[in-house]
């Protein structure tokens, strides 16, 4: 069982929710990275996503693009982020993940970036612009290295694409709220709901909310009927406005702490 798995059922057993918070690496720095991650877990992340930074992000809205931007401009690489999952992994206990373009990986290589992620401690992957039919090479040998591919699923699938997206996924699936880029929003998107006992109709595989996740109340609501929630935009624009590296880590601190406190005993 991938340490993923491992804490889904360790949460099942509490009969909790899982918040999963996103940061953007390198932004503002490496170092600033670092300590958000630590920070996170101290304030209740179950799993926590690490944005690869990637010059076309299609998937992202403005706030994550900036981010993007930010940590690009500091020369933030791939192989920069895996030493530093290496340094976090002796540091923090929960699941990390990377998240991001195909782009990075192909240019590595699928089998190479899936060794070195495994031998740092990389426990997931999610690929957003990389679907499974196109994804066998990367999907396989991460799945070979111990590396959990995190499939998505959206409000546009079908239950035929839903049924295709539990069976490979691996982890948990990833339910994108939305059709749109990922942003704040002041109100969830109608149909969630529905999306999600579809997907669970499926098979017995976690699913998660993200895209629009901005607030306690979203992941209260959320957490009645979902395995967890994504947090990626919210948390990426208390960094942008932070004064410093101290700052951000001590408001996405708060932030994530009043969180985590509404998905506990949602069962």
């Amino acid at each position: 069982m991938s340490r993923i798995a491992q804490r889904f059922e360790a949460l099942r057993e509490r009969g909790e929710r899982a918040l999963i918070p996103f940061v953007t690496a390198g932004d503002p720095d490496l170092e600033t990275t670092e300590a958000l991650v630590v920070a996170l877990e101290d304030a209740g992340a179950d799993l926590i996503e690490i944005g690869v930074p990637f010059s076309d992000p299609i998937a992202e809205g403005p706030i994550i693009q900036r981010a993007s931007e930010r940590a690009l401009a500091r020369g933030t690489s791939l192989r920069q982020i895996l030493e530093l999952v290496s340094r976090l992994r002796d540091r923090v206990e929960v699941p990390l993940l990377l998240m991001g373009y195909v782009n990075p990986i192909f240019a590595m290589g699928s089998v190479n970036f899936a060794e070195a992620a495994a031998q740092v401690g990389v426990d997931g992957i999610i690929v957003p612009d990389l679907p499974p039919e196109e994804g066998d090479e990367l999907y396989s040998a991460s799945s070979n290295a111990g590396i959990d591919p995190v499939l998505l699923a959206s409000p546009t699938t079908t239950p035929e694409r839903f049924q295709l997206l539990v069976e490979k996924t691996r982890g948990f699936l990833y339910y994108v709220s939305l059709t749109g880029v990922t942003g704040t929003r002041t109100s969830l998107s109608k149909g969630i709901e529905a999306g999600v006992r579809t997907a669970k109709a499926c098979g017995d595989i976690p699913v998660c909310v993200g895209f629009g996740v901005s607030s306690p109340e979203h992941a209260r609501e959320i957490g009645a009927y979902a395995d967890g929630v994504v947090v990626g935009s919210a948390i990426v624009e208390r960094v942008e406005r932070a004064f410093d590296g101290a700052g951000a880590v001590a408001e996405v601190s708060a932030f994530v702490t009043e969180l985590k406190e509404q998905l506990r005993s949602r069962a």
